[in-house]
């Protein structure tokens, strides 16, 4: 089975993203078509670029549940050290490039800021078969969290992306020190989800206890 290559550093993940966009010359791409044009670096560029409607004021619509469960397989393709599958229908999702290229530049913008921090360095969190496994997974949960339809609530979406992009760069530049930064950020998206939903039960309780009152006293 052929493995998943996660690192090549011959070009920056800025210079990938630019000469991605400028290579797009149509009304709409394809999810296919855009994970082709990426190039040798793939995957986990891939993977990242998918977190940028969440992280920067872009607009792509209807795309959190598509891009979240794309990133959920290629977590797990890491995790299994495998090329992951990729649904042929999700993968011939149009995107409009009117949409995607102020996207594709804020992006790169970005990552260029990126690539001025990532190094590799602290590489026991990112060498072996064992870790990778371990980031994989904790890319899975990082792309559950991403799809949980909650995302009219401030930072549901974000916090996810966030983590999810510090994971990705760290995996792809071997640096451990985002790697530890996507964990940190995985764990505080958890506990901000957890505190939400027991808000939501408090709340619930309370409207319940309020209702009862109410139909008692008439």
């Amino acid at each position: 089975m052929t493995s998943v290559e996660l690192h090549n550093p011959e070009k920056s993940l800025a210079e990938t993203l630019t000469a991605t966009a400028q290579s797009i010359d149509s009304e709409h791409i394809t999810l296919r078509e855009l994970f082709e044009r990426i190039g040798e670096q793939g995957l986990l560029v891939f993977c990242m670029f998918l977190t940028v409607p969440f992280l920067l004021p872009v607009s792509i619509p209807g795309v959190s549940t598509v891009f979240g469960l794309l990133i959920t397989l290629i977590g797990a393709g890491v995790a299994l050290n495998r090329v992951p599958w990729l649904p042929a229908r999700l993968m011939r999702t149009r995107i409009a490039t009117a949409h995607l290229l102020p996207a594709m530049h804020k992006a790169a913008r970005l990552f260029g800021r990126l690539d001025k921090l990532v190094r590799p360095r602290v590489l026991v969190l990112t060498h072996g078969a064992t870790v990778n496994r371990l980031n994989g997974f904790i890319l899975v949960l990082c792309a559950l969290l991403l799809m949980v339809p909650i995302g009219l609530i401030p930072f549901s979406n974000t916090l996810p992306a966030l983590a999810i992009l510090l994971l990705a760069a760290g995996m792809l530049q071997r640096d451990g020190w985002f790697v530890l930064a996507g964990y940190a950020t995985m764990i505080a998206t958890a506990a901000y989800f957890a505190a939400l939903f027991g808000a939501a039960l408090m709340a619930g309780h309370g409207l319940q206890s309020l209702i009862s009152t109410v139909i008692f006293f008439v």
